[in-house]
């Protein structure tokens, strides 16, 4: 199947790029970063050094995705979406003196499988956002987001939940959610939502 990686892109020699995957327009993917197969890296996008990412990822234009950052299969991450990587981030130690690469510890941002970054979100690490979870577009994460949770706001709360349609669930019963658009149920327990058939 190939990869596709224009001519304006720029693509470490020491990163790995999986079968059918793209790396468009000025895209930058730092050394160390493995990409899984058919994955998409939109115009301008940032890839960090070490960053993992499973199979069908997609990066829209202009995210940026700085180390340690790990997504998980299916992962989507919405233009201009920010992963930051700095418990306290500082240009100069207090001696005035330049930090270094070496001199702070890098934190990052991890989405689990199918998990969705909307539009221009802050994730500001070290969080994880669940699977399948889906986080509304301009929102700031600042603390972990359960799997099947939409969020939104500043700082993001959880609002509803979704199934892996993206599509907000309706309440069937007691803690019984249903999926409009595909049927599928799920489960509530104690602010967990399961699928039943897993």
């Amino acid at each position: 199947m190939g990869v596709r990686i224009v001519d304006s892109a720029d693509v470490a020699d020491g990163a790995t790029i999986g079968d059918g995957s793209s790396i468009w327009h000025l895209a930058q993917v730092r050394e160390g970063a493995v990409l899984g197969r058919n994955c998409i890296v939109g115009r301008g996008a940032y890839v960090g050094t070490g960053v993992r990412m499973g199979d069908n990822c997609k990066l829209q234009n202009y995210a940026l995705v700085y180390e340690p950052a790990v997504l998980e299969a299916g992962v989507f991450v919405g233009p201009a979406v920010v992963f930051t990587n700095d418990h306290f981030p500082r240009a100069v130690s207090p001696d005035g003196s330049l930090k270094r690469g070496d001199d702070w510890e890098a934190v990052g941002v991890t989405c689990r499988e199918g998990a969705s970054i909307g539009a221009r979100s802050v994730c500001v690490a070290p969080v994880t956002i669940g699977r399948w979870a889906l986080v509304a577009a301009g929102s700031v994460v600042t603390k972990d987001v359960p799997d099947f949770a939409l969020v939104a706001g500043v700082p993001a709360r959880r609002l509803r939940w979704v199934g892996r349609a993206g599509v907000p669930l309706e309440q069937r019963a007691d803690g019984e959610w249903v999926c409009p658009q595909t049927g599928a149920v799920y489960h509530e327990d104690n602010e967990t939502l399961t699928e039943v058939n897993e």
